[in-house]
């Protein structure tokens, strides 16, 4: 039976450094809630903390309506795959698989009872008797999920684990661990800083900045089109930011002189932040005058550096439909530029704080 994780206002030191100021998150039973922050921002010693590994100096951890803060590591019934896998070379899948259960002294039937069900669920059945050096890093991670499901924890802690995997291994993978979870309903909590996979996967993540403070939760959807300030943003995938002038009751890029005419702007200069997907390029004199300042074969897109009035902006544009619309521009040719305004998130900065607002044409 999976639970539900309740962070409140916890604080980890080691020393005089502060890694976790006080956090509180809320990860609901049954979910896939991802932790995603840029390297040393604290996610791997939270998930440790939760796991019972690392020491606790404030605040306190729920599972469910229990506080766990001083039940041991090995009573707390979690599951853990790390990104190093940790297999034991010596052991073959199925001896890899059903140590735990050893030492929980279980009788050899249900053993193998236990571990030819979770071998089929991973789908490793075929090489139970291999020793690891002779799996790839996919076989590899499906013993090391299997190892920590066969005993049915109430939680499953992931730390990185397609790290190590290639780029098309690491896409098929984490397809599979989402499956698996929505199969056996087993509440997850996943820590990487790869975007992709976070969106990809989760039902809710929450996001860190470097000095271990949450900065904003939310379903992947409203994290990338819903950025709540300008970190996020940025770290949730390329970004253009666009200063904007509001002057004699106009909008104006940066220090030039051409009008914005988007509704709903409010009537202040701020920034605008919009994804390179945002911005469409045109020969039709529709949209801002711009110049290609670099333009670059991507293989499959086509990368451009748009220059609006002084200001550098990114786009890209399948190579398949550049080449059909006569869209492979070179350097420093003139052309209009036309932003999709629902895509655009006005970053206002107030009180040290930048707070956005989303809007559309």
């Amino acid at each position: 039976m999976s639970v539900a994780i309740n962070v409140d206002n916890v604080i980890k030191k080691f020393g005089d450094n502060t890694i976790i100021p006080g956090m509180t998150v809320n990860i609901k039973n049954g979910e896939f809630f991802t932790l995603l922050g840029p390297s040393g921002c604290g996610k791997t010693t939270l998930l440790r903390m939760i796991a019972g590994f690392n020491s606790i100096e404030g605040g306190k951890i729920y599972f469910d309506d229990k506080c766990i803060n001083d039940v041991p590591a090995h009573k707390r019934n979690i599951g853990m795959v790390f990104q190093s896998y940790a297999i034991f070379p010596h052991m073959t899948v199925r001896e890899n698989v059903e140590y735990g259960l050893k030492l929980r002294k279980i009788n050899k039937d249900e053993i193998k009872e236990k571990v030819d069900k979770i071998l089929d669920v991973v789908k490793i059945s075929e090489y139970q008797e291999r020793l690891p050096e002779r799996l790839s890093g996919g076989q590899q991670q499906r013993v090391a999920l299997a190892r920590a499901l066969v005993a049915k924890p109430s939680l499953m802690l992931l730390d990185e684990p397609l790290n190590n995997l290639d780029a098309n291994l690491r896409e098929e993978m984490r397809f599979e661990i989402k499956e698996l979870q929505k199969k056996l309903g087993i509440t997850i909590l996943y820590v990487t800083h790869d975007q992709e996979i976070a969106l990809a996967i989760s039902d809710r993540l929450a996001i860190m900045n470097e000095h271990g403070d949450i900065q904003q939760i939310g379903t992947p959807w409203d994290i990338y089109e819903r950025s709540e300030n300008e970190m996020v943003f940025k770290f949730m995938g390329l970004a253009n930011f666009i200063p904007v002038r509001y002057q004699n009751n106009h909008h104006y890029i940066g220090e030039g002189n051409q009008i914005l005419n988007w509704k709903n702007l409010p009537p202040n200069s701020g920034k605008l932040g919009c994804r390179p997907s945002d911005i469409i390029l045109s020969k039709n004199n529709e949209g801002l005058l711009g110049k290609i300042s670099r333009a670059s074969f991507l293989g499959a897109v086509m990368d451009y550096m748009v220059e609006i009035d002084g200001v550098t902006l990114r786009t890209e544009i399948p190579t398949n439909k550049a080449l059909r619309n006569n869209l492979m521009f070179k350097v420093k040719i003139a052309l209009s530029v036309f932003m999709i305004c629902f895509g655009l998130i006005l970053l206002k900065k107030s009180r040290g704080v930048y707070y956005g607002y989303n809007y559309s044409k």
